[in-house]
């Protein structure tokens, strides 16, 4: 009980990715000018969306609640690590901590699950395309999107309640921009087998599955694709899902320089990896997703004409 207390009562130190004072100045920058890129992308691709009836389609439902997801993520983390960069002060609260590493686990999960739904959406749009308009339903997209709150929202209090189990007796140095969960295992004075097992378990279900349903999905709009006679249809038919295919290399290329690793060999170096997928890869999927679609760029054009005109 004692312990208990001790570790409620505790604050943790989020010491980041350098000490140097000039090294932080530098990465202080870098990570507000990244934030704001981040930011207004994902803000511009919600409201392209939203403002353009020719892109209420369940294909760019999906892709605006997955940009609303990767600007929450970012605002988890990101604010805190610019303040804890111009201040002397790193302290992070255990409720902070709690905090934040609840939000974390569960926008990732939902991120991992909204491209598995994303790809789903491929799939019927290319191998099915003449039952696509009543196989994607707007009911069945607003159920499809509704499962992966749900299932990311019990991930993430599973994991956090979890935690709260956990005992911190001894170092609350974290080399890391947030309170990552494997790094707050490793400072752990207690036992943390349950913690392992569920994660690995939790960790099978909510991405190794949608992951192996999306490596199917493609696997069979690729070969739908190849049975098309005309190379001009076939380029446009991969179009559609080249920007996911894209962001889905990205999201879990990332994911796997960081988790894809045994707990005790992490070290300070692995905050690089940190930063690509919590702080990169947000700030690319508007880009890669714009870049090339010729819906979002007309869309764009037209919101951005919008707005000019009302300020002129």
């Amino acid at each position: 009980m004692e312990g208990a207390n001790q570790t409620e009562g505790s604050e943790f130190l989020l010491l980041g990715m350098s000490e140097s004072p000039k090294q932080q100045k530098i990465l202080f920058w870098m990570f507000l000018c990244m934030y704001l890129v981040t930011v207004v992308g994902n803000v511009l691709i919600i409201l392209a969306i939203s403002s353009d009836s020719r892109l209420h389609t369940p294909m760019y439902f999906f892709l605006a609640n997955l940009s609303f997801t990767d600007l929450f993520f970012v605002t988890n983390t990101i604010p805190k690590m610019l303040v804890n960069l111009q201040s002397q002060n790193k302290a992070i609260s255990y409720a902070g901590c709690l905090t934040q590493l609840y939000f974390l686990v569960s926008l990732v999960a939902l991120d991992n699950l909204i491209l598995a739904v994303m790809a789903y959406d491929r799939y019927v749009a290319i191998c099915c395309p003449l039952h696509y308009t009543t196989a994607m339903s707007p009911k069945l997209s607003i159920l499809l999107l509704s499962l992966c709150w749900v299932l990311s929202v019990l991930y993430g209090l599973i994991h956090t309640f979890l935690m709260t189990t956990v005992t911190f007796c001894g170092s609350r140095k974290i080399h890391y921009i947030f309170c990552e969960m494997y790094v707050l295992l490793r400072l752990a004075c207690s036992d943390t087998q349950i913690n392992h097992t569920v994660l690995i378990a939790t960790g099978c279900f909510i991405f190794l599955i949608p992951f192996g349903f999306m490596i199917i999905s493609y696997v069979l709009i690729v070969r739908a694709i190849l049975r098309i006679p005309s190379v001009s249809k076939k380029y446009k038919a991969f179009s559609t899902c080249a920007s996911h295919l894209g962001v889905v290399s990205l999201f879990y290329g990332t994911l796997c320089m960081v988790y894809l690793k045994p707990l005790h060999t992490y070290s300070v170096k692995d905050s690089v990896a940190t930063v690509m997928y919590a702080v990169v890869t947000p700030m690319m999927n508007p880009f890669i997703y714009s870049l090339r679609n010729k819906d979002m760029h007309g869309a764009l054009g037209r919101l951005l004409d919008k707005h000019f005109q009302r300020l002129t």
